[in-house]
């Protein structure tokens, strides 16, 4: 752009690759109007541009900390991950069972078979059958159990300076995911129940949030009670305006 261009109140409204200005347009300056009622209305131009927003050197590198950790998770330049809320190991131990007693079930029908062949009086001849049968469901059951544990392993929460984030894994092609502004979360509770829960200190999270009074859940958290004591001061924090997460590492 000239000298002669800004003297005459005029900015590039459109630049090309290379960063030099296409065409100028007069910049409109805020004016007064006094309608026939005697209202005066003021008339001022917008910017056509964002107004950028100071990012600290410490939010700035726990952003990067955090897009680097977790990479797949859309979050914008100032937020970072606060806390990933992991869910507690127990949650694994139906499927490994249920997978790990059908494989040893189906093992033992396959080694047994000679014996019951004879005395049910079943062909000893169908036998690579057998083996060829069983193999094919004890690989059936391993599959099965790795996708359950996947599914499980999955599910994840994650506190961030301005949201809470939740995956939700339901099935092996369905996924959907959460997102709810610390603004927006009215109440946060946990609760354990029964001795189990209790014994291996895991439980489930629930966030109320206002206006439409949606209530999110995440269960089988590991230490519910630490969890929702971060995601408390967070919250509250957000709020009052005051930096959450400043400080921790």
């Amino acid at each position: 752009m000239s000298d002669d261009n800004a003297a005459n109140g005029q900015q590039p409204v459109a630049y090309d690759a290379e960063g030099r200005p296409l065409y100028a347009a007069p910049v409109e300056p805020a004016h007064t109007q006094v309608t026939d009622s005697g209202k005066q209305v003021v008339h001022v131009a917008r910017s056509t541009e964002p107004i950028p927003v100071h990012i600290s050197e410490e939010t700035r590198r726990k952003h990067q900390e955090s897009v680097e950790r977790f990479p797949w998770l859309n979050l914008s330049q100032h937020e970072y991950v606060i806390s990933a809320v992991t869910r507690h190991s127990i949650g694994l131990w139906t499927p490994i069972i249920l997978s790990l007693t059908g494989i040893t079930l189906t093992a033992v029908c396959m080694f047994c078979y000679p014996d019951m062949a004879k005395r049910i009086g079943l062909p000893l001849a169908a036998y690579n059958q057998v083996i060829v049968i069983a193999t094919m469901v004890m690989t059936l059951f391993a599959i099965g159990g790795y996708i359950a544990v996947w599914v499980y392993t999955q599910n994840r929460f994650f506190l961030t300076n301005e949201s809470v984030i939740q995956e939700i894994q339901m099935s092996l092609f369905s996924k959907r995911e959460q997102t709810v502004s610390l603004a927006n979360i009215e109440d946060a509770s946990y609760s354990q129940q029964g001795p189990l829960q209790t014994i291996f200190n895991y439980g489930s999270i629930r966030l109320s949030t206002e206006g439409d009074e949606t209530t999110y859940r995440f269960h089988y958290v590991a230490n519910p009670k630490h969890e929702i004591a971060i995601l408390n001061n967070a919250v509250e924090a957000f709020k009052n305006g005051r930096p959450v997460g400043e400080g921790d590492d």
